[in-house]
C-alpha cells in the first residue's frame, strides 16, 4: 500500500482549518488540509436555516481578510458566514481536499510524526493540527426512550419550523440555540413549550454599546483559560432580527410555556423539575451582574457612555409563571415534536494512544498537545476565550504555526 507523505496534516476544512493553513502558507510551511464533506461544512448542513451569527458584523473576520458588510452593528446570517468562510478559502489558496475523511489516527511506529488513515489512502505527517471544531456529537439525554413515538431532533440537525410535524414542539435547552429555535417556532405560530435549565444571559445592547464591545473591553478579557473555565451554562443570546436581549419572562408572557429542567419520561409524559424559578433568577443575576460590571468601567475609564435605566427592568413574567407543571403528557399536549439544544461532547477516539482530558481532548498546553507533533486548533477555551471563535482562531493558529516552524527546523 502507497503511502502519501506531508510535513503538516490539517484535519478539518472549517475556519479553524483554513486559517491554520493560511498561517503556515505565511512561514513557507508544506501542509495539506482534508476536508471530510465541504469547506464549512458544519456551517452548510449542522446549522438551521434561520440562524444569525450571535455576534455584530464588526466582531466578524478572519486574518488578512476583512468581512463584508455595510452595516457593522448588524448580524449577519448563516448562509452569508458559509459564502465568507468559502471565499476566504480562495483568497489564501488553501490545498484542501474535500470528501475525505481521516478514520484513524497513529503515532508512526519507530519514529516521529504519525500515520493517518482517511477514506482515500494513508498518510504520513511530522505534523497533525486537529481543526474539527468544538461542535462534534450532539448530546441527547436518555429521558424519552429511543423508541418512543415522538418525533425527535437534535438542534444540530433542526432546520426550521415548516419541517417539523404538526402540533405543538418542545424545546429542551437554555443557550443560544434553544433560546432562538424557541423563539423562531413561537413567531411561526406554533405553540411551544422551553424546557430551561441553568444558563447565563447579557444585555444585547447596554449604554448603546452591543455585549460583544462590552466583552472586549472588561478586565482578564484577553486572558489565558483553560479547560477548567469554561462555564457549562447556558449562553443565552442572540443576532436574530437585529440583536435583541433574550428574557425568558417576556417570552413566557408572549405565549410560550416556560418548564424547568427536563428529568424523565415515562409512557409518553415527561417530568421536570421544580427548579425553573431557580433557573430564571440565576440568569436574571447573571444579567443584572453584567450591566454592573459595565457601570464599573464606565466610571473607572470616564467613558461618555448614555445612561440606559430601563436595562434594569426585569419582566415579571406572567403570573402563573411559579407555577409551571412538573408534569407533561406529550400527547395530550398535542407536542408533535422534541427539539434537544443539549449541546455536544467532543469525540477524538478516532486518535489512538493519546491521553484525555475529563471533556475528552488530548492533552495540550494551549493548543500544542503533549504527544509532539499533534496540535489543537478551534475548540472552547483552548488558549482564550475567543480561541473558537472566527475573530479568535487566528491568534492561535499564528502561535501554533510559529511552534511547527521550529520544530520542523529543529
Amino acid at each position: 500500500m502507497s503511502v502519501e507523505h506531508i510535513e503538516t496534516l490539517i484535519i478539518g476544512g472549517g475556519q479553524a482549518g483554513l486559517t491554520m493553513s493560511h498561517m503556515l502558507s505565511k512561514r513557507g510551511c508544506p501542509h495539506l488540509v482534508l476536508e471530510r464533506g465541504r469547506i464549512a461544512e458544519r456551517w452548510r448542513s449542522e446549522r438551521w436555516d434561520g440562524l444569525c451569527f450571535i455576534l455584530p458584523n464588526w466582531r466578524v473576520g478572519l486574518p488578512d481578510f476583512p468581512f463584508p458588510h455595510t452595516d457593522p452593528d448588524g448580524f449577519t446570517a448563516g448562509r452569508e458566514i458559509v459564502d465568507y468562510i468559502a471565499a476566504y478559502a480562495d483568497f489564501i489558496k488553501a490545498p484542501v481536499r474535500c470528501g475525505v475523511e481521516v478514520t484513524a489516527l497513529r503515532a508512526r511506529d519507530g519514529a516521529s510524526g504519525f500515520i493517518a488513515e482517511t477514506t482515500t489512502g494513508v498518510i504520513a505527517a511530522e505534523n497533525v493540527v486537529c481543526a474539527t471544531g468544538p461542535f462534534q456529537c450532539p448530546i441527547i439525554p436518555p429521558v424519552l426512550a429511543a423508541d418512543e413515538s415522538i418525533f425527535q431532533v437534535h438542534a444540530r440537525d433542526y432546520k426550521n419550523p415548516k419541517l417539523l410535524p404538526a402540533g405543538a414542539i418542545l424545546v429542551v435547552g437554555a443557550g443560544a440555540s434553544g433560546a432562538q429555535i424557541a423563539e423562531e417556532l413561537r413567531r411561526a405560530g406554533r405553540k411551544t413549550y422551553l424546557s430551561i435549565s441553568r444558563h447565563w444571559r447579557g444585555p444585547r445592547r447596554y449604554r448603546s454599546r452591543d455585549l460583544a464591545w462590552w466583552g472586549s473591553q472588561f478586565p482578564g478579557a484577553d486572558q489565558v483559560v483553560t479547560e477548567a473555565d469554561i462555564d457549562t451554562r447556558g449562553d443565552a443570546h442572540t443576532g436574530a432580527h437585529g440583536g435583541y436581549t433574550i428574557d425568558y419572562r417576556r417570552s413566557a408572557r408572549q405565549g410560550m410555556v416556560l418548564l424547568g429542567r427536563a428529568e424523565s419520561a415515562r409512557d409518553g409524559i415527561m417530568q421536570f423539575g421544580p427548579d425553573l424559578m431557580a433557573h430564571l433568577a440565576e440568569g436574571d443575576a447573571s444579567y443584572l451582574a453584567f450591566l454592573d460590571r459595565a457601570d464599573a468601567l464606565v466610571a473607572s475609564k470616564g467613558l461618555v457612555l448614555p445612561d440606559d435605566p430601563d436595562a434594569r427592568i426585569i419582566d415579571p413574567g406572567p403570573p402563573d409563571l411559579a407555577d409551571a407543571p412538573r408534569s407533561l403528557d406529550l400527547r395530550a399536549a398535542g407536542i408533535g415534536a422534541v427539539v434537544w439544544a443539549t449541546g455536544y461532547r467532543y469525540d477524538f477516539g478516532w486518535i489512538t494512544d493519546v491521553a484525555l482530558s475529563p471533556l475528552g481532548v488530548p492533552l495540550h498546553d494551549g493548543g500544542v498537545g503533549t504527544q509532539p507533533g499533534l496540535y489543537l486548533l478551534g475548540l472552547r477555551n483552548l488558549h482564550k476565550r475567543s480561541s473558537a471563535l472566527l475573530h479568535g482562531v487566528g491568534e492561535d493558529a499564528a502561535r501554533l504555526a510559529a511552534h511547527i516552524s521550529k520544530r520542523v527546523a529543529s
